[in-house]
């Protein structure tokens, strides 16, 4: 009777410490679960914003200011960091001259980057949000027929049926090692610092080239020299 009462007592203290455990797997796998679903939604750093409200606006085409040859960067604040266009006016001095005014003016100040494409590009500058608006004008100027859109290359999207070198207010940076895209589309420049920052908001795309979180321009100025 006595070593009967024993080997149910030893039993029921296995049962328990095979249950702690279980729990205890559980609890942790859990815990795990967490850490890396926090470490993932935090990996890019961006901070967390709320979508901004469209923008209804329209302005004239701008008059030529910038020179050709002249040294001008563009600092793009956004939610996920800073990066810097060296903006290629000798190559570019119209596309250039309407990005240039369309900063100053304050435009791409709260927008979107509304399309991002893992391994191809981002895009951003609609005061739509949606990829169909735009300044109110269009200018037109045909990139250089050699143009390579590679890693870090800056230029204006455009519609299909638009003709090349048409453009607005959206611009792209390029992902990948070579987008692969015909000369078509007009050219601004090269990212010079903070292409890593690009490749940051790159991270937070989607396959159907939809952003995982708002990701804000926070203003965009341009520097001389």
């Amino acid at each position: 009777m006595e070593q009967s009462t024993n080997h149910r007592l030893i039993v029921l203290v296995v049962f328990a410490l095979i249950a702690v455990g279980v729990v205890a797997a559980i609890l942790i796998g859990r815990s795990g679960g967490d850490e890396d679903s926090a470490t993932t939604a935090s990996a890019a750093g961006c901070q967390e914003v709320a979508a901004p409200q469209p923008k209804q606006v329209s302005f004239e085409a701008p008059k030529q200011t910038v020179k050709r040859g002249e040294k001008l960067t563009a600092v793009v604040e956004t939610s996920c960091g800073t990066f810097e266009i060296a903006l290629d006016t000798t190559g570019a001095p119209k596309t250039v001259n309407s990005f240039v005014f369309l900063a100053r003016k304050g435009f791409y100040d709260g927008l979107v980057f509304h399309r991002i494409a893992p391994g191809f590009v981002i895009q951003g500058g609609d005061p739509l949000g949606s990829g169909t608006g735009g300044p109110g004008y269009s200018v037109d100027e045909e990139p250089p027929a050699n143009l390579a859109y590679t890693k870090g290359v800056v230029a204006m999207a455009k519609s299909s049926a638009e003709p090349p070198g048409r453009s607005g207010s959206q611009f792209f940076v390029v992902l990948g090692a070579d987008a692969g895209l015909p000369p078509e589309y007009a050219l601004i420049g090269q990212v010079s610092e903070g292409l890593d920052m690009v490749e940051r908001i790159g991270e937070l795309g989607t396959p159907a080239e939809k952003p995982k979180q708002t990701i804000v321009i926070e203003k965009i100025t341009i520097e001389k020299g």
